[in-house]
């Protein structure tokens, strides 16, 4: 599947969905959906016990998950379950560390023994100790070693932690594409919609009419406004920015060549996000930015913006230009609460996030188009305004 189309990823999830509500939930099912019906090893005995293995995990994943729910509703299992098969999708030969690494890259951060009765606490552990007994010892070490990784500690900022990850994967460059898989991810699941926003319209076609065609009677949707969800356009362009730290980052750490599997996640994330940006630049002009000369007058001041090269800085704040000061004052901050605050800022002024969303389109095309490129001012230490 084009592993950064919405209405793909919509299926994905339905169909995990489906087997999950099931009766009599088969993990055999599952799991071979996951990896795509593909062997983990050639010989058929061992490839049959790290199966055995990899449904151990999954029970593990659906009692640890069972009454835990993501940010929109759906169950929280979907996550790792998700990424795990968009990272198979991109092999042909798959390990059984790799796979395990995607199940549980978020366990340490989400499973804490007081979110459950002492009794079933009990019965994870040992659940969980009888899958370690049953890989080889230099492969549970393995696994340890990249999931102390993918945690973020409570000290680091997501930049210090995103540094720390890079610097591990010097000696266990899987770690990179572990890391995309799961932001591809995050970042499809945004929305919960029956269609992509984007499958009825031709986007460019119709930001060249607002800019050129005078007889242009501007877009209009098919649908009502839906009602707000818990993340909203702010919070979804604060998710771009995350990928925009992630990839600079990633650019400027050189992975290690023959990484393909790291290029095609690379650019998979810089599609999807390029495509969040168009969805989010759609709906401001379908619903709250309607008249074209104000559209028109806008789009044209991020044009003149992206094109001196602004859009490629960290910037300060400076009082003239809308877009100045994006990263540096509405999405730096490592306090959620207090991140959560600046962003209802640009909700609350539709024409900066209506440029916002341009500068994000014109960052994740730079992606695609530079091998090179990253966002200067971005690093593991922070970022700093140029």
């Amino acid at each position: 599947m084009p592993l950064f189309d919405l209405t793909e990823f919509f299926k994905l999830s339905s169909a995990l969905n489906y087997n999950l509500s099931a009766a009599s939930l088969n993990r055999y099912t599952v799991l071979m959906y996951i990896i795509g019906n593909k062997r983990l090893v050639a010989d058929e005995t061992s490839d049959r016990e790290q199966k055995g293995i990899l449904m151990e995990a999954l029970g593990y994943l659906f009692n640890a998950y069972s009454e835990k729910r993501r940010r929109l509703g759906p169950m929280a299992v979907l996550h790792p379950l998700r990424a795990s098969a968009i990272f198979t999708r991109f092999l042909d030969d798959l390990s059984l560390v790799n796979i395990l690494t995607l199940l549980f890259h978020d366990i340490l951060e989400d499973v804490k023994p007081g979110q459950f009765d002492v009794q079933k606490w009990k019965r994870m552990e040992e659940q969980l100790y009888g899958l370690m007994q049953r890989m080889d010892q230099g492969d549970e070490s393995k696994l340890m070693q990249n999931l102390l990784c993918l945690t973020r500690t409570d000290r680091e900022s997501y930049y210090q932690y995103i540094g720390r990850l890079l610097d591990n994967a010097r000696l266990a460059p899987e770690l990179v594409a572990v890391k995309l898989a799961d932001r591809l991810d995050n970042t499809l699941d945004m929305r919960i919609d029956l269609e992509d926003a984007l499958a009825r319209i031709d986007f460019f076609e119709t930001i060249f009419q607002v800019l050129f065609v005078t007889h242009f009677a501007g877009y209009r949707p098919m649908m009502e406004h839906a009602p707000t969800t818990a993340i909203n356009g702010a919070r979804r362009l604060y998710q771009l920015f995350k990928n925009a730290v992630l990839l600079s980052l990633i650019r400027q750490h050189t992975p290690p060549a023959g990484q393909q599997i790291v290029k095609g996640l690379f650019d998979a994330v810089s599609e999807a996000s390029l495509k969040e940006a168009q969805r989010t630049l759609i709906h401001l002009m379908s619903y709250h930015i309607k008249d074209l000369k104000d559209q028109r007058g806008l789009l044209l001041e991020a044009m003149q913006y992206c094109y001196s090269g602004r859009s490629d800085l960290v910037t300060k704040p400076d009082g003239s230009q809308l877009l100045d000061g994006l990263f540096s004052t509405y999405f730096r901050h490592k306090s959620g609460k207090v991140r959560n605050k600046h962003l209802d800022i640009p909700y609350q002024n539709k024409p900066l996030m209506l440029q916002a969303s341009v500068a994000f389109l014109v960052i994740f095309l730079s992606f695609l188009n530079d091998d090179k490129y990253y966002i200067k001012g971005i690093s593991a230490s922070g970022i700093r305004a140029i």
